[in-house]
């Protein structure tokens, strides 16, 4: 292996490394020197590519933000109403936060980071502009009421499914989020849906990418 290779090869353990530390105790809760001692590399390895703490975790972020992007483009390529699209969306952030600790660590970091006033907002910007993009899809589509106001249903959507994660993660560590989110989609889709569209209610609330697991894992885009 070259010396790039392994450059290459060694920030990426530490990114998942690092990664497992901050899902378990948090941004505030964890030391580089902790990091070092779980992953097994000297202090100056890990410095030589990650300058500061939260150099490390923004580093992460960008790579839960990779994987968030590589989910939501292939969501989008699927042969599905637009409708389903989106549940599929909800359905693969929730397998993400549930298998990927590099998601977890993220999302962690991100609300800790928000509290200080300067967390990041792409990931969940982007969940939102997709929503939106196929929420318009489907009102054009009418398997959404021409009522709703796209805007505002992806903010909630996402907003939503962000709750039902946080609870789902509390009393479970996720271990029914699943059921959770096609609880979300079970209240939410006959309110939005055109009643002439009810006879899909069940298909709709079941989409799934029709994807492999897990084919959205960590990418490390360094």
């Amino acid at each position: 292996m070259g010396r790039q290779a392994r450059g290459l090869a060694t920030k990426a353990q530490i990114i998942s490394g690092a990664a497992e530390a901050f899902d378990r105790n948090g941004y505030v809760g964890t030391s580089l020197e902790a990091i070092v001692e779980s992953i097994g590399l000297s202090k100056g390895a890990l410095y030589f590519h990650f300058g500061s703490k939260e150099e490390l975790a923004r580093a992460i972020i960008a790579e839960q933000h990779a994987i968030s992007i590589a989910a939501v483009e292939a969501i989008r390529g699927e042969h599905a109403p637009a409708v389903e699209q989106i549940v599929m969306l909800c359905h693969e952030m929730a397998r993400q936060i549930v298998h990927e600790p590099i998601v977890r660590a993220g999302i962690r970091i991100t609300v800790e980071l928000s509290d200080k006033g300067y967390g990041p907002a792409d990931p969940y910007i982007d969940w939102i502009n997709t929503c939106e993009y196929l929420a318009r899809r489907a009102i054009d589509q009418g398997d959404i009421s021409h009522e709703t106001d796209p805007a505002t249903f992806a903010r909630f959507v996402i907003g939503a499914f962000t709750g039902v994660q946080t609870l789902s993660l509390i009393h479970t560590g996720g271990a029914d989020l699943e059921e959770r989110v096609d609880d979300m989609w079970m209240l939410l889709l006959p309110g939005i849906m055109p009643r002439y569209r009810h006879k899909d209610l069940r298909r709709t609330r079941n989409a799934r990418s029709v994807g492999p697991p897990g084919q959205f894992g960590p990418v490390f885009s360094l």
